[in-house]
């Protein structure tokens, strides 16, 4: 995990930009379900009346509220409407009261907005004369202007005072219990909605409001959408760049290895970690972005809108995030230890694969489909049971979350349906307090998804360091070993070696042991011996493929490890023993030593390797596609290329690791003649296995189980190297033998 949010810290101003639009997003969507609680309780219940103050009211009951109100609080009331909007007596607020003013009125007037509501109420009701029947019923607009000029009356009436009335109310407030008291205060805008009636604007007053609060819900919303969008913008483009940058450190390691550390990783356990592990870990970037630094802040949010209210439902949510919290500990003890399993089974998957389809052929040579069949289904059935006990430990996950989202609104349904019956909560609160309860239940559900794919992205990034901090065990030297080969302008090409052994890595024996010789520039050198016997890591030693683990091989006297890499290939033509072309067309091919080869050039290295023949029987000639791998070349023409490739370079020495093989007789001296007419000032070092290959050779080198048994030309290895000899009758007749060595004789003279 640590090494993920490393990545993501080399992005620490876009994550810092998504953490803060992810808090813009938080912010709209915690205040949405407040909005729908006004919506249903103020604009649908409450006829879109937000105080116990009207905006607007007519002089008739203003005149009755400020009856009910002490001598200071009712000249407040009337000071606070300023003038008549019409010829029919309505007053408008004043719009210069500040907060402090509003506040203090809507506090004094509240109590008369209840008395006379529970007035109109019972003059609705008056035949019951039941109190409770009162304190219910749904009064009129005329019931309301009755109620005042009941009160307006009693005004007049001789000893009316004030201050009576305000005891008898005082008295009658302390008979009634919090409760009521709780479900009267929503009467004082009952009676505020009855004015508006009277008013013939109680409509107006409604939509305007809906419109009012709806659009800023909308508001809102487009918002959030605009901020989500952004930050799957940015998470997306941070993913991106940090699944580009692994790609590019995966390769750049990979590209620096020696044979050793390909073979210590394994070619299909490399692809696996290039491809899908850093697409595990782009794909988890994007998910932490989006979802680990949402769901806390969405959670907390929350969990505060809750706590903040009076609901007294708190409880239901303890409960829900501690059901929650042992859910996903049981789940990711169950499946955690499979996730670290997946990727190694993964990669052997991938493993046999690429050994069937690479070795198609001689599966189908051998009958051994119905063998390859049983080995990949048996690799992809272990695989296939590890990802389906992991997915059912994760498909249970979403039941029980279910569940647990199910009861949690039946509890708060069954709880809040009393709270409102005991007039503690409005149908608005119930509503927001089960939306925010579903956000703190989703926040956790987005957690637990990260935490199913953590373990596995935690692995894949394991396995993508392991790549990257593998060190080259093939590296430059420093500058200051390296400057006489970099000041060294003119090279001719004369390789040595001196005493020198090889050990591979991890081996118990050397392969090779004490190899002195020297390969000079216009001379051929050739290195024969059975198979097995350390011929190509001879030659792998020159261009440091390997490094030598005893004496040491110089290129005119420098040692090639006290040279840079790129000098010392850059005097190298090297050709594999298995030619390896490039997906692409001839010309790329050809030209894949540098830019500066040019067309004239590639044409003469093709002409040499004996390929104009074939390249010009193609429609498209040098332009031709080759395909991934050369597939659609033969071997001949795939190491003619390969070959030719080299001599494009026009390098001062020649590395042919048994690169004629696939040539026959002919295509090879043709081939050899050519090449020996380029070459006459380049160092030339082949590895072959066919005596015709070496026989004119100015050097033969003859190895036998690592071991340098022979050395000198043809006749004289003829004459004095029984190993050699035993080559030479293992291929060719005595007749060609006595006619060789006559030849050879001959050009010695």
């Amino acid at each position: 995990m640590g090494k993920i949010f490393k990545q993501l810290a080399r992005h620490w101003a876009a994550c810092l930009a998504v953490v803060a639009l992810l808090f813009v997003q938080a912010y709209c969507d915690l205040s949405l379900p407040d909005y729908t609680s006004k919506i249903v309780d103020t604009g649908i219940q409450q006829g879109g009346i937000e105080s116990s103050l009207p905006e607007t009211v007519r002089q008739s009951t203003l005149d009755a509220l400020s009856l009910l109100m002490g001598e200071e609080d009712a000249d407040a009331l009337q000071n606070a409407y300023g003038y008549y909007l019409q010829d029919n007596g309505v007053l408008k607020l004043r719009s210069d009261l500040t907060d402090a003013e509003r506040t203090a009125l809507e506090e004094a007037v509240t109590t008369p907005d209840i008395v006379l509501y529970m007035a109109a109420a019972q003059n609705a009701n008056a035949p019951a004369g039941d109190e409770a029947e009162a304190m219910t019923a749904a009064p009129t607009a005329e019931d309301l202007d009755a109620v005042c000029a009941q009160f307006a009356a009693m005004a007049q009436m001789p000893g009316f005072s004030r201050e009576m009335i305000q005891q008898q109310l005082a008295s009658a407030m302390e008979q009634v219990d919090e409760t009521t008291l709780s479900s009267m205060a929503s009467q004082a805008t009952l009676l505020i909605s009855l004015e508006y009636e009277a008013q013939g604007v109680s409509h107006d007053v409604q939509m305007a409001y809906l419109f009012r609060v709806g659009g800023q819900m909308l508001a809102l919303t487009l918002l959030m959408v605009v901020v989500a969008i952004l930050v799957g913008l940015i998470a997306s483009r941070v993913s991106a760049s940090i699944g580009r940058e692994l790609r590019r450190e995966t390769f750049s390691s990979v590209i620096h290895f020696s044979n050793a550390e390909i073979e210590n990783f394994s070619t299909a356990s490399l692809i696996t970690r290039t491809t899908n592990d850093i697409q595990q870990v782009q794909f988890t970037c994007v998910i932490l972005l989006r979802m680990v630094a949402y769901a806390p802040i969405l959670g907390i949010g929350g969990v505060m809108h809750v706590t903040q209210g009076n609901t007294g439902l708190a409880w239901i949510i303890v409960l829900d995030v501690a059901a929650l919290l042992l859910l996903i500990t049981v789940l990711m003890s169950i499946a955690m230890p499979k996730f670290k399993i997946m990727q190694t089974l993964v990669d052997k998957l991938n493993l046999v694969s690429r050994e069937i389809l690479t070795g198609v052929m001689p599966v189908r040579a051998f009958s051994r489909e119905s063998f390859e069949e049983k080995r990949f289904d048996a690799a992809s059935r272990e695989l296939m049971g590890t990802q389906l006990f992991t997915n059912r430990a994760m498909v249970a996950m979403m039941p029980f979350m279910t569940l647990i989202m199910n009861g949690t609104s039946l509890l708060i349904v069954w709880f809040g349906g009393k709270a409102m019956d005991a007039g503690n909560m409005q149908v608005g609160e119930m509503i927001a307090f089960i939306t925010y309860t579903m956000q703190i239940v989703m926040s956790f559900l987005m957690l637990a998804m990260v935490a199913v794919m953590l373990p596995r992205a935690g692995v894949a990034a394991d396995r993508i360091d392991e790549v990257c901090r593998t060190k080259a065990s093939i590296h430059d030297p420093d500058a200051a070993t390296a400057k006489p080969a970099l000041e060294k302008k003119d090279w001719d090409g004369v390789v040595r070696f001196e005493d020198v052994s090889f050990r591979f890595p991890g081996a118990d024996s050397d392969a090779l042991e004490h190899i002195s010789f020297t390969a000079n520039p216009g001379e051929t050198t050739a290195i024969i011996g059975s198979t097995g016997c350390g011929k190509s890591s001879l030659l792998n030693l020159i261009p440091r493929f390997y490094d030598v683990t005893g004496g040491r091989v110089t290129i005119d006297g420098i040692d090639v490890r006290e040279m840079p890499q790129e000098q010392l290939h850059s005097l190298l033509g090297y050709v594999p023993q298995k030619g390896v072309l490039f997906s692409g067309t001839i010309e790329s091919n050809l030209k894949f030593g540098g830019a500066q080869i040019t067309d004239a050039g590639m044409k003469k290295a093709a002409s040499i390797a004996q390929a104009t023949e074939f390249i010009d029987a193609k429609p498209e000639g040098y332009a031709s596609p080759i395909a991934q791998g050369g597939s659609n070349v033969s071997g001949g023409q795939k190491q003619r290329l390969s070959i030719a490739r080299a001599i494009a370079k026009e390098p001062k020495i020649y590395l042919f690791d048994d690169s004629f093989s696939a040539l026959d007789y002919k295509t090879d001296v043709t081939l050899r003649r050519a090449l020996k007419e380029e070459t006459d000032n380049a160092t030339v070092i082949i590895v072959a296995q066919r005596i015709s290959t070496v026989l004119h050779a100015n050097q033969i080198l003859v190895l036998d189980d690592g071991r340098l048994v022979g050395k000198g030309t043809h006749a004289q290895l003829m004459a004095t190297c029984p190993e050699y000899q035993e080559i030479a009758r293992s291929q060719l007749s005595q007749k060609e033998l006595n006619l060789q060595n006559l030849n050879t004789g001959k050009e010695d003279e």
